[in-house]
């Protein structure tokens, strides 16, 4: 089958179509005929190559998919052929211990879709049952690929690792991108009062559409720790959820209120951060960090978007054909939302 992916690891010329195995399912799979997946930041890393994780080439990138299930492997029973479903990427052997205690993201053999396995952007994919989920019938098939890694990632790291309450305040660092959208929806719903900090007025405008109360744009002149500290009168912020790393932790926690948090879920641009520590002790703050989600948090996350609390936001939709222009497109300083590939049979 055909896939869209890399022979070797390097920049965006790596990106190719490549051929691999149609895949088989085993003891309680399934297989999906992929009808759209969705690209990540995290495809970036896994092209250029992650230090310690070895990838199997070639490799199809994706860690987003939605459709059709075709194909069961042995003992599947909640799941019937035909069935319209989306996928949760993040995959556990639930028998280690963190799995038994349903700490699933902690698990010991813990895996991503695309990055620890064969990816999604391909005509087939093949998932545990276990980590499939009724498309919502009101979704077209984008919306479904668009949705399931950002909101999972930004749940875990709000309600359940920073422990947002309401009426707490908190700021999103990057206005555009794909988890900023979710973030910025997940914090409101729970109840906070959501600042954007972003780099380009536009960007931002399209946070404040969301639900953020405020947008600020950082400068050079007017970094985001000095941003944010004087929107809070200079109290400082409650939660600060990151995914930039180097350029913006050590500012984030200089803008901390006492007792604040920041929750760093990636570190897109880079992953040594200094840290004053003793900022970190004496307004006894913390820093924080969050990786996916367990399988009940994504399962909550999950009924809030079929509720329509929360929307999947989507940068734009490729034809199969135009595949590899859609990586490319993760590398715009203008991406908001999800880039989403549709399936090779055209369908959105």
């Amino acid at each position: 089958m055909k896939g869209l992916g890399f022979l070797a690891h390097g920049g965006l010329d790596q990106v190719s179509w490549v051929d691999r195995p149609e895949p088989v399912p085993g003891p309680g799979e399934v297989r999906i005929r992929v009808r759209a997946a969705a690209f990540n930041r995290l495809d970036r890393f896994v092209l250029a190559g992650i230090p310690g994780v070895p990838i199997e080439l070639p490799h199809i990138l994706g860690s987003d998919a939605a459709g059709v299930v075709d194909v069961l492997g042995p003992g599947v029973s909640e799941v019937a052929p035909g069935a319209e479903v989306l996928v949760n990427p993040g995959m556990w052997d639930g028998t280690c211990e963190y799995c038994l205690a349903g700490q699933e993201s902690l698990c010991r053999n813990y895996r991503i879709l695309g990055e620890h396995t064969q990816g999604s952007a391909t005509e087939f994919v093949v998932v545990p049952e276990r980590n499939v989920r009724a498309k919502p019938p009101v979704w077209s098939w984008a919306q479904a690929a668009a949705a399931p890694l950002v909101f999972e990632t930004a749940w875990r790291a709000l309600k359940t690792v920073a422990q947002l309450r309401a009426r707490e305040t908190v700021a999103v660092i990057g206005a555009g991108g794909a988890v900023a959208p979710a973030a910025i929806q997940i914090a409101r719903s729970l109840g906070g009062r959501v600042v954007v900090v972003g780099r380009s007025q536009a960007k931002v405008d399209r946070a404040l559409a969301l639900g953020a109360e405020a947008g600020l744009v950082a400068t050079s002149e007017k970094p985001l720790d000095r941003l944010l500290w004087d929107w809070s009168q200079k109290r400082g912020v409650d939660v600060i959820f990151d995914s930039a790393g180097s350029p913006t932790v050590g500012r984030s926690i200089r803008a901390l209120a006492r007792g604040g948090r920041v929750v760093v879920i990636g570190a897109s641009e880079g992953p040594q951060v200094e840290v004053d520590l003793r900022t970190l002790f004496w307004r006894q703050a913390s820093l924080r960090g969050s990786t996916m989600a367990n399988r009940s948090e994504f399962d909550d996350v999950y009924t809030e978007l079929v509720r329509g609390t929360l929307q999947p936001v989507i940068d734009s939709e490729w034809s199969w054909a135009q595949g590899i222009d859609a990586v490319h497109r993760l590398t715009s300083p203008e991406v908001f939302g999800k880039v989403v590939l549709k399936g090779p049979d055209g369908r959105s």
